[in-house]
């Protein structure tokens, strides 16, 4: 059984991954489709503006800030692997810290680069067609490590 902190931690790690997974389900069902639909040099200056504004600190403190709280908490269940509830809270910060490793990894690194291109370049589009594909596939990866570790906690908060 949880004390009341942990307990509390993890209630704000499960929405905080579950507003992350939000945000990334939005990207992979239907903004960035709608960027691809639209002129390839609007969707690419459209998707600079998206990523020049998408770190805020709202923003930041849903993603990085449930990290955070991640680590906290995976520190705790690790000390209360004979509690069944912390395994599933393991289980919920691994998951959803998997997510946050792929954004410092990949999506960040790719959204630096893009803001790098000049629209009017001739390799523009290539760039844009290029980031669109692999971002989004990769989106799906932090849409579901987002939404499954806000489910796993979850479940931790309902057995503690």
């Amino acid at each position: 059984m949880f004390d009341t902190l942990p307990r509390i931690l993890t209630l704000v790690a499960a929405i905080g991954a579950g507003i992350s997974g939000g945000v990334f389900f939005g990207f992979s069902t239907f903004i960035m489709g709608a960027l691809g639909r639209m002129p390839d040099r609007q969707g690419l200056v459209a998707m600079q503006e998206i990523n020049r504004g998408a770190p805020n600190s709202l923003f930041m403190l849903a993603l990085f800030g449930t990290g955070i709280v991640c680590l906290v908490l995976g520190v705790s269940a690790v000390r209360r692997l004979d509690d069944p509830a912390a395994i599933w809270q393991l289980v919920g910060c691994v998951v959803y810290l998997a997510g946050v490793v792929l954004t410092i990894v990949y999506h960040i690194p790719r959204n630096n680069a893009l803001d790098a291109v000049d629209p009017t370049s001739t390799g523009a589009v290539d760039a844009w067609r290029e980031f669109r594909t692999g971002w989004t596939t990769w989106n799906h990866v932090r849409t579901l490590t987002s939404i499954g570790g806000s489910v796993a906690l979850t479940v931790a908060v309902r057995l503690g």
